[in-house]
């Protein structure tokens, strides 16, 4: 019974490597840079192989994919939305944020927005607790996930990746 398990396997296999040739024979030679042949491929009904040519071709990302936080800015001021009310420092779980919350200087009360707003990238596991439960709408998910960089210390701040974006 064992050889009838490789042989079906071996049968998958071979299967695959043909319908990969009849579906470029299907597309013709374009379909590969085409986004809505990509997105054929790669869905439910797809026969060949599925792999992607990263730099070049790109697969859609998923509507609710989420990578890293980054903070708001207003449009009209250019102001953070951020008020320091550390809700989000509270439901990070793995606690990779930290506000320090303004002081006015003549009456050294705190004022409704951080001195600094550190988001340390490097331990963030991309959750979602701190955007979802921000009651300013001040952290949104980023979709980039290619933050890597050749310069030490090589991850970045909040106001830098929302810079960036």
């Amino acid at each position: 019974m064992t050889g009838w398990g490789v042989l079906k396997s071996l049968w998958t296999v071979l299967r695959h490597f043909f319908m990969t040739y009849v579906d470029d024979l299907r597309y013709g030679p374009g379909r590969r840079y085409r986004p809505e042949a990509l997105a054929e491929r790669q869905g439910a009904k797809a026969q060949g192989v599925f792999t992607v040519q990263y730099p070049r071709e790109r697969m859609p990302l998923p509507e609710r994919s989420r990578n890293l936080p980054f903070l708001v800015e207003d449009a009209g001021t250019g102001a953070l939305r951020c008020t320091a009310c550390g809700i989000c420092t509270q439901v990070c779980p793995v606690q990779c944020i930290w506000i320090e919350r303004a002081v006015d200087a003549e009456t050294e009360r705190p004022l409704r927005r951080p001195a600094q707003y550190h988001l340390d990238i490097s331990l963030c596991m991309g959750c979602g607790f701190c955007a979802e439960f921000c009651p300013f709408d001040a952290i949104r998910m980023s979709s980039d996930f290619e933050v890597a960089s050749y310069e030490r210390p090589g991850f970045l701040d909040a106001t830098q990746l929302a810079r960036k974006l």
